[in-house]
């Protein structure tokens, strides 16, 4: 698959031999070697991965090349030549998917990449399944008090409740968790 990488390097040189690295797989690099409007600039380009070469970063220069470069949106490298315990866990904890100590090594810049990919890919995944289950609870909740609050009002049965939203659901079009919404707003008005 070719991918398109944006390489952050200030150092031609050094710019260079991740190019060499790469270029024999046939992807697009993109390089920036400026620091001023990177996230701009990593925005427009949208790129697959995002490779960052720092020498000896500091604690603002980390925060500033992390956010920009969208650890969020798409795996992001770094490569450094020296940290300490702070720093690393300031990269990872902003999700970095491969923060890589002891600097530049061409060999090695292709299987980072790739593992910063699938590490990337995999916590997208548990992002998105965390995401799903918390809504589900969500719409559980509601649910619940919803059924509550019809069992209140009309002396229901929990499933009498629960089959009354889910006949309103069906009829209207809608999801239960949708009525379940519209009712329990109706009754915070109306008490």
């Amino acid at each position: 698959m070719k991918l398109h990488i944006v390489i952050v390097e200030p150092d031609k040189d050094r710019a260079r031999l991740m190019i060499d690295s790469l270029r024999p797989l046939g992807h697009a690099v993109t390089v920036i070697a400026e620091a001023t409007g990177l996230a701009r600039r990593v925005r427009d380009l949208a790129p697959d991965i995002v490779l960052i070469d720092m020498a000896n970063p500091s604690r603002d220069t980390l925060e500033e090349m992390t956010l920009a470069s969208g650890p969020l949106d798409r795996p992001v490298a770094f490569f450094v030549d020296r940290t300490d315990r702070d720093l690393t866990q300031q990269a990872i904890e902003a999700g970095v998917s491969a923060y890589v100590v002891d600097g530049l090594k061409p060999e090695r810049v292709a299987t980072v990449m790739d593992a910063a990919i699938t590490r990337f890919q995999m916590f997208r995944r548990m992002r998105t399944e965390l995401e799903t289950t918390r809504r589900a609870l969500e719409e559980r909740k509601l649910i619940d008090r919803a059924k509550g609050i019809l069992m209140k009002a009309r002396g229901l049965s929990e499933e009498d409740a629960y089959a009354l939203l889910r006949k309103t659901a069906m009829d209207q079009g809608r999801k239960v968790a949708e009525v379940a919404s519209a009712l329990v707003t109706a009754a915070g008005l109306l008490s």
